[in-house]
């Protein structure tokens, strides 16, 4: 099964410890262990007929790798109806783009066969450091990466589907959509298979809890409206490709679960009208569960593989709206 085949709503998560804070990449103080992993991912899916894995590779030929591919050998967290969701990042110093398009047509060629979606760049409108948003030209990264990465899949008869995501902006002064939505042809939007959403109510702006469910329903609303106004018509399907919510000394193990519950039934809700078709959990394990940060605790596991509440209450939506979708 791939995301390009089927209409069903499907849910994933990444299953790594390192991820990468608003300013560097934050190592796990504890290695991955893939025994622990394999055993947490089975847990989750349960009776559903997938659950997408996701990982990060950078462009390989890249100067300076700051940001490392995640998790390790991926593909090992694959069958049993597990499917390989990669995003490949574009963070070459100064935007080169000799090379780009052979490299995203190389992993297509390779391992094409075993990738159920390719997302070409991370958050390209997200300008941090870490993200692929302040790297030049990759506005036509997106644009030739994905056009690139349809065409081999083609060629090769591999069914993936082929995408990109952004994060909510709301800068009625930022010009990346209509900066991409002219670079926009034909082409691409023939090769074009989902846009992934990633985004983190209540994690950087706090809200009350009552205003929770709409804000969410407000940020997707709005991101469908952005996808229109560059020509990206509600046909295109939108994947949440991260969002989560991190414990903390101020943030409860169960208002996790709560925050989980409601974004996922949110979304879930709007499905039809706004044809969503899949949410991504980030991420599997906390980096550390000692750790005050921000960033440390996102876990559905705290650091030593042990549940929080959220996970239990992950593997009940998992169960429930997979089934039913």
């Amino acid at each position: 099964m791939t995301f390009a085949s089927t209409s069903t709503f499907t849910f994933g998560i990444y299953p790594g410890g390192l991820l990468g804070t608003d300013a560097e990449i934050l190592e796990p103080v504890r290695p991955d262990q893939p025994e622990q992993i394999t055993g947490a991912l089975r847990l989750l899916q349960g009776d559903a007929p997938t659950l997408a894995v996701r990982a990060y590779r950078p462009y390989e030929s890249a100067a300076v790798l700051d940001s490392p591919a995640t998790p390790v050998d991926p593909g090992r967290y694959r069958g049993e109806g597990r499917v390989l969701d990669l995003a490949l990042t574009f963070r070459e110093p100064d935007g080169q783009l000799d090379g780009w398009v052979d490299f995203v047509r190389h992993v297509v060629r390779t391992e094409g066969p075993h990738l159920a979606a390719l997302q070409i760049c991370e958050e390209p409108n997200a300008y941090l450091p870490i993200l692929d948003g302040s790297t030049p030209n990759v506005r036509e990264a997106v644009v030739r990466g994905v056009i690139a990465a349809k065409e081999e899949a083609l060629a090769c008869g591999f069914d993936i589907a082929i995408g990109f995501n952004a994060v909510p902006n709301f800068d009625p002064a930022d010009t990346f959509w209509p900066e991409l939505g002219a670079l926009m042809d034909d082409r691409f939007h023939r090769s074009l298979d989902y846009v992934g959403l990633d985004f983190f109510p209540d994690v950087f702006r706090p809200l009350p809890p009552e205003q929770l469910a709409a804000a969410v329903a407000g940020v997707l609303s709005s991101f469908r409206d952005t996808l229109g106004q560059v020509g990206i018509g509600s046909s295109v399907p939108v994947r949440i490709c991260e969002n989560g919510w991190p414990t903390g000394p101020d943030r409860s193990e169960q208002r996790q679960a709560e925050v989980l519950e409601e974004v996922v039934r949110t979304l879930y809700g709007l499905r039809e009208e706004l044809n969503l078709t899949g949410y991504c959990y980030f991420d599997l394990r906390d980096a550390d569960s000692s750790g005050t940060g921000l960033f440390d605790r996102f876990g559905l596991l705290r650091d030593d593989y042990t549940p929080k509440a959220a996970f239990d209450t992950y593997r009940r939506l998992i169960s429930e709206l997979s089934v039913s979708g």
